[in-house]
């Protein structure tokens, strides 16, 4: 399956985050619905779409993201509800290493407050 070019660029985004964080292995992707559902430490931590790259946060978590320019909750589909959990980001924060670093960061440790 080849990959579109778009998709492409966000998965060596998420990439380049996480070997920021140290933890280039420990990051994996999956495809899903037409993008790709990106694991950290085997929880998922965003889901990457046409659209642009959706971090999943713990709810304590959201509110400081969505307080940034052009960040939104996750439409999944035309109609659909907001999702409850995953965020688009505005492609300045997902062109930041460091600051999509941070933001990878705060995703992985909410899913590992929330899984247990």
């Amino acid at each position: 399956m080849s990959l579109p070019a778009a998709l492409q660029v966000l998965r060596r985004e998420l990439e380049d985050a996480a070997a920021h964080l140290g933890r280039p292995h420990d990051l994996r992707f999956k495809p899903m619905f037409g993008g790709l559902m990106a694991y950290l430490d085997e929880k998922p931590c965003a889901w990457l779409t046409s659209g642009g790259v959706a971090l999943k946060l713990a709810p304590a978590e959201q509110p400081a993201l969505l307080r940034i320019e052009g960040t939104a909750r996750l439409v999944a589909k035309p109609g659909a509800a907001p999702s409850r959990h995953y965020i688009v980001l505005p492609a300045a924060l997902s062109h930041d290493t460091v600051q999509l670093a941070g933001w990878l960061a705060r995703s992985a440790a909410g899913a590992v407050r929330t899984s247990r």
